[in-house]
């Protein structure tokens, strides 16, 4: 059979998922860390369903001849294939959950059901839920006046198909309560716990005394989250535009069931029914649905230091030195971090220094994501009290961080930041920072530009870069930007920055290009490239002619890869590897050309056509030596990773490396260097206070 070099990215996507999975059930990660994989596996599921296949089911409506450009799926076929794959990944996390709590038992923590406690603990929890459980609960029977209830999103609900004279009805009890803890621990045993939702399950008979109970089951429901604001934006306050849509994406139809019993057919008939669902569209778990309990689970263990990943603190960069203005560390020299190896304190002080500076007269700046108690926003805030001229650009698009982003564009707005809310039909996701001085007559500029969002949190957890300079030529470039959007446009033409929508995906296509005919005239050729995801097919067409031309490219695609490696004759030259370990590999990379004289760009896109023609997204070109050499030196560690990396093969599956040279583990690697970097005894390394 002929092997095809593109993959739809939905079943690609599940492949990363998968991997995500692999690292719950590797004992080389402590036991904590496994079960954090495991949660992360289902958020990671319900975050898919909610959006991708909540896009996929309005297409389908829509259109339902539309079809995938690079494997020709429709979206039936898409979805069809997304329901298989999602059962057999179901079954591996249902093992993957099972294997853990064996291991959990082994470290003196036990998660019980009613099949494995004494006599004792039973009478117990019948006492406990009569008290504690059974008063707070709202049970409800389906019927002419009690009509099927709005079941949300996510929450677990407790299903009993009950008989009495003869006839058959649902009942139905919420089991989600803030008032209800997840866990219930017995009082017979050290560390003996039992999930909430399983008691309430088995006192069901109870709750409906008055009739017989047939059978049973627990079932959660994910909603479709797919909507667009800018279908819904009119003019006047946008901010409460996105509220309005915020509520109404809670209710959202159905798009997914899973249930942890078998119940019979008829039952899953009948709620297909009230939800507006296919069976296709239903999953069995023998796993808890609501794998959130795990977290509360590692709290209760953090005393158990090995069942964690060793504590790392982000360290200060070499060239930091707290003495020194960064703002005049930046004015001599091109500065650089990497996250979460190396603190964002620097950036921080520098947005402190130039609310306070009296030569700086205005900041301006994007905001995508940011943490709940951002420092960042406070400097802003504090910088508009100081009489600077703060713009700053709140995306309140940012899926799932809407009602954060909003909360934080008021505060702006009330300490004296002029807010604009981006673009009409076009996210705005680049990470920019700008800095005005005005001395005498002469303007200068400090810019910041980033792979990743202005928030604390993430740095410590997401890997990815800042390159803070003052060189004039991009600072005018991003003024540029700055500019075209406080006035609802977008740049045209850009001579460092690569811009999208405009100046982006042409601007890589020409790269490529210009390497492709140097391979085609016998010169030396290469292209390197780290990104979350690869989808834009215009790109990959311009890869796989590359690859043809014998360019040798290596690519490090944490998540989607819609083109597939290592195929005769198409993609031959051309390697991919995924990343997934610690840290949530987000770094952007794109370097064209041998280390002698490359091009280098660090940026906030993807190369996904969302990124690269719907959104405005920055790449910035890596001039300073010391930096450039830095970047070629990181990823030439991330190419040799054998740990935590899965290289693709040319039928698009991914095996871990099994090299026989030394181990490479790139993240652990990069935290040492940073260690060594920062110069510290190993007894003010563990006592360095956290971000």
């Amino acid at each position: 059979m002929k092997l095809t070099c593109y993959d739809n990215r939905e079943l690609s996507w599940l492949k990363f998922n998968q991997r995500v999975l692999e690292e719950a059930r590797d004992s080389e990660n402590p036991l904590c860390e496994c079960l954090s994989f495991l949660s992360i596996f289902q958020n990671n599921l319900d975050e898919f369903f909610m959006v991708r296949c909540g896009s996929l089911y309005d297409q389908m409506l829509e259109n339902p001849d539309a079809r995938d450009n690079k494997t020709n799926m429709t979206c039936k076929e898409q979805l069809m294939a997304i329901h298989a794959r999602v059962r057999e990944l179901l079954r591996e996390k249902d093992d993957t959950y099972v294997q853990l709590r064996a291991e959990l038992s082994m470290q003196g923590m036990d998660l019980v059901d009613f099949h494995t406690i004494t006599t004792d603990e039973a009478d117990w929890l019948e006492a406990y839920f009569k008290s504690e459980i059974e008063p707070l609960l709202s049970p409800q029977i389906i019927g002419k006046k009690q009509p099927f209830p709005f079941l949300q999103n996510k929450e677990i609900y407790a299903v009993v198909l009950l008989e009495k004279k003869g006839a058959e009805k649902l009942g139905i009890v919420p089991c989600s309560s803030s008032v209800f803890p997840k866990l219930v621990s017995l009082p017979t045993g050290m560390n003996r716990f039992i999930l909430t939702e399983e008691l309430i399950l088995h006192f069901a008979s109870d709750i409906f005394s008055h009739h017989t109970i047939k059978s049973k089951s627990l079932i959660r429901i994910v909603r479709n989250a797919d909507i667009d604001p800018d279908e819904h934006r009119e003019d006047g306050d946008y901010r409460k535009t996105m509220e309005q849509l915020i509520c109404k994406r809670r209710k959202l139809c159905p798009i997914k069931m899973e249930f942890s019993r078998l119940m019979d057919t008829a039952v899953i008939q009948a709620l297909c029914s009230y939800l507006n669902l296919t069976e296709q569209q239903v999953f069995y778990s023998e796993a808890p649905l609501n794998l959130s309990m795990l977290s509360a689970v590692r709290d209760m263990l953090r005393r158990k230091k090995c069942l964690f990943y060793r504590r790392r603190v982000p360290q200060n960069p070499s060239w930091y030195d707290p003495s020194k203005r960064v703002m005049e560390l930046v004015e001599q020299q091109d500065r650089f971090l990497a996250f979460p190896y190396e603190s964002i304190r620097p950036f921080l002080t520098l947005l402190n220094e130039a609310g306070k500076d009296p030569q700086v007269v205005s900041i301006k700046m994007t905001l995508y994501r940011v943490a709940s108690n951002s420092k960042i926003v406070e400097a802003l805030m504090e910088a508009a009290e100081n009489g600077k001229d703060v713009v700053v650009l709140v995306e309140l698009r940012a899926r799932f961080d809407e009602e954060n982003n909003i909360e934080w564009s008021r505060q702006l707005e009330d300490a004296g930041c002029r807010i604009i809310y981006g673009l009409d039909h076009m996210k705005v996701h680049s990470k920019l920072c700008l800095i005005t001085k005005k001395v005498a007559n002469e303007i200068s500029y400090i810019t910041q530009v980033g792979t990743g969002n202005y928030n604390e949190k993430t740095s410590a957890i997401y890997t990815d870069y800042s390159l803070m300079t003052a060189n004039h030529e991009i600072g005018i470039e991003v003024n540029r930007v700055f500019h075209a959007l406080c006035l609802g446009q977008t740049v045209e033409q850009t001579n460092h920055l690569l811009v999208a929508p405009h100046c982006m995906q042409n601007k890589i296509a020409e790269i490529i290009d210009a390497q492709t005919a140097l391979a085609n005239s016998g010169q030396p050729a290469y292209i390197g490239v780290k990104i979350n995801s690869l989808t834009d097919k215009y790109l990959i067409e311009k890869l796989i002619a590359a690859s043809k031309a014998g360019v040798k490219i290596e690519m490090i695609i944490r998540g989607i890869s819609c083109l597939i490696a290592g195929v005769p004759g198409e993609t031959e030259n051309i390697t991919i590897r995924s990343i997934v370990g610690r840290y949530l590999e987000h770094t952007r990379i794109f370097i064209f050309g041998t280390k002698v004289d490359c091009k280098i760009y660090i940026a906030s896109a993807d190369w996904m056509t969302r990124n690269t023609l719907r959104r405005v997204e920055v790449a910035v070109p890596i001039y300073d030596p010391a930096i450039r050499e830095r970047i070629l030196s990181m990823f030439d560690v991330m190419m040799a990773d054998n740990v935590k990396a899965r290289v693709q093969q040319p039928d698009g599956t991914y095996r871990q490396q099994t090299d026989d040279v030394p181990k490479c583990n790139a993240q652990e690697y990069f935290y040492e260097q940073a260690y060594l970097q920062a110069d510290l005894p190993e007894t003010e390394k563990a006592a360095a206070p956290k971000e």
